[in-house]
């Protein structure tokens, strides 16, 4: 078996806004496996200052990863657990090399049903934000997720007080990302004032590694708190178990390209389905490489009849996407034009 590695640099149609900063271009690794008569493409994107294997030989390692499974003929899942990214591009490859276009037998890769998606409201001016938010709802979606933490705290508690005043929790689903925004002494205290406005979740609202901080606000909070950073890193099985029982979430976000790759992921939906916590699946800004994986993943962990908003709805976010056959029609992600 071959393989080859391609480079991209992806261009954001606009500035991607997360309260660790701005992203405008995004760095990808393709990697390409062939059997001589067939080949498949997987993704490999790691976020900058986010993902545990975003090293500065980033490169150099993939390279010896992928020379060694062609030689073996095997994915080495204990040596690459602190690779995820790696792991779920060498993962999809196989899949595609092996299986063709539909990577998993289900209604959702044959085509047959959409995956039902949140719409993704940046950061940016209230302004900003209360535009996007209504273009979401006028796309047809019924769960939209409102990244917070960038701008003013009660300008975005204004924000969502005016989107309540207009649509009930009835007609739309709210669900908040932090992404580690707030102090710990302030964040109890900003939970119990979003809890007003009848929010399904809100995504990592303290930075990652304070296990004991972040139990509490499990216990106290009037907010069903989802963890998505705090899973970075945490790559050993019995560490999962531990770390969720220590916490013990509402709900845990899963992202392949940073939380295992899909062997990762199933440990943590496994896991966490033991301990009655829910969870759901979201891409971490690939293309649609990755998303196409990614989506034909959630539709085989969770079944044909998938009722959870996933977070699939990043796509759309670059200029020069790579076309998989993938679109959005209403508040549901599709499959078309399959084999």
């Amino acid at each position: 078996m071959d393989y080859r590695i391609e480079e991209r640099v992806l261009h954001f149609k606009q500035p991607a806004g997360t309260s660790r900063g701005v992203y405008t271009t995004r760095k990808i690794w393709l990697v390409y496996l062939s059997d001589g008569q067939r080949e498949g493409v997987g993704e490999c994107a790691p976020l900058p200052d986010l993902s545990c294997d975003a090293v500065p030989d980033y490169g150099d390692i993939l390279n010896k990863v992928c020379a060694t499974f062609c030689q073996t003929g095997q994915i080495d899942y204990e040596a690459l657990r602190d690779y995820p990214s790696m792991l779920f591009g060498l993962e999809t490859a196989l899949l595609n090399l092996e299986r063709g276009e539909r990577l998993f037998d289900t209604a959702f890769s044959r085509g047959k049903v959409g995956i039902p998606i949140n719409g993704l409201v940046w950061m940016g001016t209230h302004e900003e934000m209360l535009q996007r938010m209504e273009q979401k709802l006028e796309q047809g979606f019924r769960c939209v997720k409102l990244k917070i933490g960038a701008i003013d705290f009660e300008q975005e508690l204004d924000l969502i007080k005016r989107i309540r005043e207009r649509f009930s929790f009835h007609e739309v689903e709210l669900r908040l990302d932090a992404n580690g925004a707030f102090p710990y002494e302030e964040a109890l205290y900003k939970l119990e004032l979003l809890s007003q406005y009848a929010i399904h979740s809100i995504e990592q609202p303290i930075k990652a590694g304070q296990w004991a901080y972040m139990a509490d606000l499990c216990r106290e909070s009037p907010l069903p708190i989802a963890l998505d950073e705090e899973l970075i890193g945490v790559n050993d099985p019995e560490m999962k178990h531990h770390m969720l029982n220590v916490i013990k979430p509402r709900y845990i976000i899963l992202k392949p390209s940073l939380h295992g790759g899909m062997q990762g992921c199933r440990e943590w939906i496994e896991t966490a389905r033991e301990m009655g916590i829910g969870s759901w699946i979201t891409s971490a800004l690939e293309s649609n490489i990755g998303l196409n994986a990614i989506a034909q993943f959630a539709s085989e962990v969770y079944g044909d009849d998938i009722r959870m908003p996933q977070g699939l709805g990043t796509g759309q976010l670059f200029t020069d996407n790579v076309d998989m056959g993938l679109e959005i029609r209403g508040d549901r992600l599709w499959r078309v034009n399959n084999e």
